[in-house]
């Protein structure tokens, strides 16, 4: 690390600084680095050496996955086949309305076909009668008058 001084230009000399050849020139700074260096080494050596668990976490990801993955499945058919039951039975509902429509609607048909079969019936005996209803009295003693 080269620092300049403001005031006179040049290259400041001290501990931890680099002089104009490359080389530090504290050695005791240059000692501790060393030591450090070689403690962090040392360290990273340990960790990439020790025996990890990796495997296991791994397992335990694959199959806390499968089973999210089969649980997904499961919700998503499950969805699926819920709707398809209320499809189906919406299907139903609407066929039974239907159905029932119909009846009422014939059982209306049928209820009209008798109404109008009635007025026809009354209609054919008040047409049938051979006597108006105002004549009705003189008819009796007029027909008791022929047959004697």
């Amino acid at each position: 690390m080269n620092f300049r001084d403001a005031n006179d230009g040049g290259m400041r000399k001290g501990a931890g600084v680099v002089s104009d050849t490359g080389a530090m020139e504290d050695p005791e700074l240059e000692r501790v680095l060393r030591d450090f260096r070689s403690s962090a080494h040392a360290w990273s050596d340990a960790v990439y050496q020790r025996p990890r668990l990796v495997e296991i976490a791994t397992r335990r990801m694959v199959w806390r996955k499968a089973a999210a993955w089969a649980l997904g499945s499961v919700l998503v058919v499950g969805g699926a086949w819920g709707g398809l039951l209320e499809y189906r039975h919406q299907q139903e509902q609407d066929r039974f309305v239907r159905l029932r429509q119909q009846q009422q609607q014939r059982q209306l048909q049928e209820e009209r076909a008798r109404e109008a079969e009635q007025e026809l019936a009354k209609v054919d005996t008040d047409v049938s009668r051979e006597v108006p209803d105002a004549l009705e009295a003189l008819v009796p003693a007029t027909s008791s008058d022929d047959g004697q």
